[in-house]
């Protein structure tokens, strides 16, 4: 079989991250050197730094990624978009100019012989009770339909800007809490959770944590984090056998 890669928080468009046209073409650049290497490329959330449809306007720029995802889905290769936090607006835009499959909620799938819990991984095993308001303001319809009914002017700039505002406040482009430890990592102790109930998953697999993590959690279980497309560019692979978590170096990375 064709390998299948997974891949998640690139946050284009973001003001918090000051080369951001390179890092586009960057991802760019790597998914056209596995276009015809890949079965399928799961997109686990937050590609986009705020994302928001309305009836008849979608945010300016991504011309270069929107292409790319396009002239993949035109080859055949699978591109599953999960929303993630940053994300979450997403209507039918992609679906239907891009031929991507939208995934809203957490997905469990069969690849090869293997099953994969797949998922972003906001609102996961995280007790926060400011991030979970927010995670439910965001997602309720109500509160949708009153943005929308803002002028996309105004209604981009302060998504936008919150984004910019929500990064800084870790300090640094693409900063994020260290790992925290098996028995303290949000994600791992869902895995977890999740595992002793559901045993058959080989692989969960999230974003969200812009950390780069492949943890054993049994004999036939793996949890692993996808790192971020802004400092680390870190992507996963798998070959139908194994999977493997890998760093894109342009010029030096077979992906």
């Amino acid at each position: 079989m064709k390998n299948v890669y997974f891949l998640s928080d690139a946050h284009l468009g973001s003001r918090a991250i000051r080369h951001g046209r390179t890092q586009e073409r960057r991802l760019v650049r790597f998914l056209d050197a596995i276009k015809h290497k890949a079965s399928a490329v799961y997109m686990l959330g937050d590609m986009f730094d705020f994302w928001y449809e309305y009836k008849l306007v979608v945010p300016k720029g991504y011309t270069r990624f929107l292409g790319k995802i396009s002239e993949l889905t035109d080859l055949g290769v699978e591109v599953h978009f999960f929303t993630g936090n940053h994300d979450i607006w997403c209507g039918d835009y992609l679906e239907k100019e891009c031929g991507v499959v939208l995934h809203r909620e957490p997905q469990t799938v069969e690849i090869g012989d293997k099953i994969f819990m797949l998922a972003h991984g906001d609102g996961l095993g995280d007790a926060d009770r400011k991030f979970g308001f927010l995670r439910a303001v965001f997602h309720n319809r109500l509160c949708q339909r009153m943005f929308s009914g803002l002028h996309p002017r105004w209604g981009m700039e302060f998504g936008l800007s919150w984004a910019r505002h929500s990064r800084m406040k870790h300090g640094k482009e693409g900063g994020d809490p260290p790992y925290m430890g098996e028995e303290h990592e949000p994600l791992v102790r869902y895995a977890k959770s999740y595992l002793q109930v559901h045993p058959a998953i080989n692989y969960f697999v999230f974003g969200h944590r812009h950390i780069e993590l492949d943890l054993m959690l049994s004999r036939d279980s793996r949890v692993l984090i996808l790192g971020d497309w802004i400092t680390q560019f870190t992507y996963a692979v798998f070959d139908g056998t194994h999977l493997f978590l890998e760093n894109y170096i342009e010029g030096d990375t077979q992906p």
